[in-house]
């Protein structure tokens, strides 16, 4: 059976296209289309329900110390209202989903992918001890507002929500309504996500889409959005037998830090390198190249695979991302895509596609 966000009814009424998506109901698209809402969300502002995402709250006088032993990144230095992007990692190194954890007043709070939801939070739950309180956030909806006039919008309703720098948070009240507010996204533009209770979802819903340059934006655009941003998905980019180093991500680890999971293998990668690695790939046709396409050398030695592809509606032409063996990693590097029977001429590109206009 299926799950619906507090926003299922709202969504049919606005001609949503509704679609199967980690075990929710949720919007490809519109009555628009896919590329009419991309383009919309990078020259005005488009409106996103991410509620089939978890969300906990982790409670403790050690919760970030605890946190930091799950994760390769400096937790305990997070200041309130901080946000940190970063990883859960296995034994080996692997990546067991991608995460972001706000440091509020009352603890630290973690949204997690929705596919991964169930495996994330039974994780936590085994790992973090006796005095670490978990809470699932269930009565929580989640929304992002995305583009270059979002903090126009929000600042409508929230003048300290809209003056918030990027990866940081605030409680705050839009028109009445209390919700917690970051600056952050998956799109690459300047916007914010909101988390608020179910009970208000809705009226927060249509209070934000009632401005008329915000339209509704499905799971179509939202992946053509992240990947012309050359951000991950997890299940694409990122899995369990993927390194934060292989997937290009070796930003978010902190120095020194050796006390997590995997940290033996990841440290090495860090030091000697590795043996893949995540890079963009420009398409040099109009034929699309998806996901699971070998990537083969000159030599029609198989290299690399696409992780995600898509046509890009900002560029015009195909773009993917793909895991690449390193010594066929380097820029403007001239490659292969087998689609299908033929071979499509590829280039390794600079990530991201589009360059993000995030507000730091």
């Amino acid at each position: 059976m299926l799950k619906q966000t507090p926003l299922y009814q709202l969504h049919l009424d606005l001609g949503g296209k509704m679609t199967a998506f980690a075990g929710y109901q949720l919007p490809i698209h519109y009555r628009n289309g896919i590329i009419h809402e991309h383009l919309h969300c990078r020259s005005h502002a488009g409106f996103f329900d991410i509620s089939h995402m978890g969300q906990c709250l982790i409670v403790g006088d050690d919760a970030a110390s605890e946190l930091e032993r799950v994760t390769p990144s400096d937790i305990t230095g997070l200041k309130l209202g901080q946000q940190k992007y970063t990883v859960l990692t296995n034994d080996e190194g692997g990546i067991i989903d991608d995460i972001i954890i706000t440091r509020i007043e009352s603890g630290l709070t973690v949204v997690v992918n929705a596919a991964s939801k169930d495996k994330d939070f039974h994780y936590l739950v085994r790992q973090l001890p006796d005095h670490c309180h978990f809470v699932e956030l269930a009565d929580q909806a989640l929304f992002a507002l995305q583009g270059p006039i979002a903090a126009a919008i929000i600042r409508k309703f929230s003048a300290s929500a809209a003056d918030l720098a990027f990866m940081t948070a605030r409680e705050t009240e839009l028109e009445g309504i209390k919700c917690t507010i970051s600056r952050c996204g998956y799109t690459g533009e300047d916007g914010f996500e909101i988390s608020v209770a179910n009970v208000h979802a809705e009226a927060l819903a249509r209070l934000l889409l009632a401005e008329k340059d915000v339209i509704p934006i499905g799971l179509g655009a939202r992946d053509t959005l992240r990947l012309e941003a050359g951000l991950c998905l997890y299940g694409h980019e990122l899995n369990e037998s993927v390194t934060p180093v292989e997937a290009g991500l070796h930003w978010l680890i902190k120095k020194g830090h050796s006390d997590f999971p995997g940290a033996d293998k990841i440290i090495r990668q860090l030091q000697f390198g590795t043996e893949k690695i995540r890079a963009g790939l420009v398409v040099d046709s109009k034929v699309p190249v998806r996901e699971g396409s070998v990537i083969l050398n000159d030599e029609k030695k198989e290299v690399g695979h696409v992780t995600s592809g898509s046509f890009s509606p900002s560029l015009g032409k195909p773009i993917a991302m793909a895991m690449l063996d390193r010594h066929y990693s380097a820029l403007d590097t001239r490659l292969h895509a087998k689609v299908r029977e033929h071979h499509v001429a590829v280039t390794v590109t600079r990530l991201p596609f589009i360059p993000h206009r995030y507000q730091r």
